[in-house]
């Protein structure tokens, strides 16, 4: 007896009938076989070309090979990061297609200090690309060289002190420094990273705190003279001690992690395309091709450390609790 079939109408619409009656009894097999499909939309909350734009380009230039797809950046700055958030969360569908690539340590500070229009736990962070502490630095041609002169001229005038947003891990550490050695700093937000870099270099403000990542992309033209937390990149960042060390201090590690998030709503609806967003996202990062793709974007390399869903919850929630204890000395700055 012959095994052949002949292929007529009939057979067809037998088999269409029997592929949408398996597509129907295993709905999230057939996605998770078809996605993705498209690119994604990734929404970044600051300006084209800082550090998270060459984060974001570095990961996804590596992450876009196993998906089969690219992403697409849209940047969103404005009122330290909450327009990108606000539209992100109010316009984007929530389909897993469209993704969120934030730094969670001064976005997050930012609904400490005043709630968004949505729920704080509507979105979460799931995959880390890099973390790295905050520090002080000064522009290469400063009069002001050293943490001693930085507290003389402050005895004789308040100094103005750049950063990248009012909300931010590095302004948390230079104001508690202020308050345990009794200093008045005032702290002039200069949008984004690359107006607080050249704050410093310029002298339009008398030094500045941030992100150590792009203080170490400014090469050079900048000194640190005083690390938020531990200086595992040393010579890169002077030497510069840590401010625990340095003041006997006891201060949580000011951080600014780079991660890309999505609506909590995308995953409940497709736990299969989470799945395989999360699972390609930990495979992507732990690609050698990743660590040269990130240095080639002037990253530091100890910097770059995976952390998934329930690290990063933990760090939201670290960071809301900051945000709360050191809320007075942010809205007083």
């Amino acid at each position: 007896m012959s095994m052949k079939q002949t292929i007529n109408r009939r057979t067809l619409l037998g088999t269409g009938a029997a592929a949408a009656a398996l597509t129907l009894a295993t709905p999230g097999l057939v996605r998770a076989n078809t996605f993705p499909d498209r690119n994604f939309s990734v929404y970044i909350p600051t300006a084209e070309g800082g550090g998270a734009d060459r984060n974001f380009r570095a990961f996804s230039s590596v992450w876009k090979t196993r998906l089969g797809v690219d992403f697409e950046p849209g940047f969103y700055p404005g009122a330290s990061g909450r327009v990108g958030y606000e539209i992100y969360m109010g316009k984007a569908e929530p389909d897993c297609y469209n993704l969120l690539f934030g730094n969670v340590g001064p976005e997050v500070l930012n609904w400490a200090l005043q709630p968004p229009t949505f729920g704080i736990d509507d979105y979460i962070y799931f995959g880390q690309v890099d973390k790295d502490p905050c520090c002080l630095f000064v522009g290469a041609e400063s009069p002001l060289q050293t943490m001693d002169d930085i507290f003389a001229a402050s005895k004789t005038r308040k100094l103005n002190v750049g950063t990248s947003r009012m909300a931010h891990p590095a302004s948390i550490g230079l104001l508690a420094l202020g308050d345990k050695l009794g200093v008045d700093f005032n702290l002039i937000p200069l949008q984004g990273g690359k107006g607080t870099v050249a704050g410093a270099v310029t002298g339009e403000v008398d030094f500045s705190v941030l992100t150590s990542g792009s203080v170490i992309a400014a090469g050079d033209s900048v000194k640190t003279l005083l690390v938020f937390g531990n200086n595992i990149a040393g010579e890169a960042l002077d030497n510069a001690p840590s401010i625990n060390d340095a003041y006997g201090m006891d201060l949580p590690e000011m951080l600014s992690t780079r991660a890309f998030g999505i609506h909590q709503k995308a995953i409940d609806d497709f736990p299969d395309r989470f799945e395989v967003l999360t699972r390609t996202f930990k495979e992507s990062h732990e690609d050698p091709a990743l660590m040269e793709a990130y240095i080639a974007t002037k990253g530091q390399p100890e910097y770059l450390v995976y952390a998934g869903v329930e690290e990063l919850a933990v760090e939201k929630q670290a960071m809301l609790d900051l945000g709360a204890e050191y809320k007075a000395l942010l809205t007083g700055a």
